[in-house]
């Protein structure tokens, strides 16, 4: 009989709150900590520290280091995830509050779609399909737009530029990881990915002049304990729970943390963090979310490769 039918039913619900809600509330730790701690080099310290956790963990467990080949494949992703995607998300919420950065990272998705249609052929343009993309870009007109009387204020460009270049970089990566040679252990594979990327994100920040604004003494408790959420619970626990959920849940029931987390990055936000919540806030999270629902459900008929290391905060 097939183990997974004794598994405890709690500790498929703690998986499932530990990615819905951990990685939900890391947009608020990146907000607290950027605004301390240059961005890029906040970033480079998560990343490299859960980094060595998770590839020290895979490797005492037996797992082949990765090849010559893989670490070149590995290099170029992380370039791409890391110092595009998460190092423009860690600049914007310089600008921009975390839950509308969470909601603007839901256009994931509709970007992955649009490159499975245009460059890859892997997907046809449905109506539904159609459909939806233009609700998810309807939803960040919303949230970008100055015309409309929504209340509440409009996205900064540059942050909101910033957001969607982070969200094309994370679908070029997802088409890039389908043609590269990983090592097929998905804990080493993402160990190795955020090694490399703290390591580009150093560089890149040492190379922007970030180290001479970084003084440890005068960053607070505050942002010091941010830093701290966002390696352990942020990166370690909540992804060790994502690999045991996608060993005995289906990969649709796993994937909907795409479109919780950013409710909860959004109500995070608003109870601990001040941020408004304003008609605009709301429009927008519905449409983003809504066509978000919309691509995952027409995708899940297919058998689409996951990416990578997984795009949350």
């Amino acid at each position: 009989m097939d183990a997974t039918t004794h598994r405890p039913t709690w500790k498929t619900l703690l998986a499932f709150a530990i990615i819905y809600l951990v990685w939900g509330s890391t947009f608020l730790a990146i907000r607290i900590g950027v605004h301390e701690v240059p961005p890029l080099l906040f970033a480079a310290m998560r990343f490299l520290v859960a980094g060595l956790v998770l590839y020290g963990w895979a490797s005492a467990r037996g797992e082949r280091s990765p090849s010559g080949r893989q670490w070149a494949s590995i290099s170029l992703l992380a370039v791409v995830i890391f110092v595009l995607d998460y190092g423009l998300l860690f600049w914007a919420e310089q600008r921009v509050p975390s839950g509308l950065a969470s909601v603007m990272l839901g256009t994931i998705p509709a970007f992955m779609a649009l490159s499975e249609i245009i460059f890859l052929g892997t997907q046809r343009l449905t109506v539904r399909l159609a459909l939806a993309l233009v609700i998810g870009l309807g939803g960040v007109a919303v949230l970008v737009s100055r015309s409309l009387n929504l209340g509440g204020e409009p996205i900064d460009r540059l942050g909101a530029v910033a957001l969607t270049v982070a969200s094309l970089s994370w679908s070029v990566a997802s088409a890039l990881a389908r043609k590269l040679p990983l090592p097929p252990s998905k804990v080493m594979s993402s160990g190795a990915q955020m090694l490399a990327g703290g390591v580009f994100l150093a560089l890149t920040s040492a190379g922007l002049g970030e180290f001479r604004h970084f003084h440890p003494w005068a960053v607070s408790r505050g942002a010091w304990l941010a830093l701290l959420y966002l390696i352990v619970p942020g990166s370690i626990v909540a992804y060790t729970a994502y690999v045991w959920l996608i060993h005995h849940e289906s990969p649709t029931k796993v994937g909907t943390y795409a479109y919780v987390n950013p409710v909860v990055a959004v109500l995070v936000g608003y109870f601990l963090g001040g941020e408004a919540l304003s008609l605009r806030t709301i429009l927008g999270t519905v449409f983003v979310l809504l066509s978000v629902v919309v691509i995952t459900t027409t995708r899940a008929k297919k058998a689409v490769a996951a990416p990578l290391v997984e795009d949350t905060a």
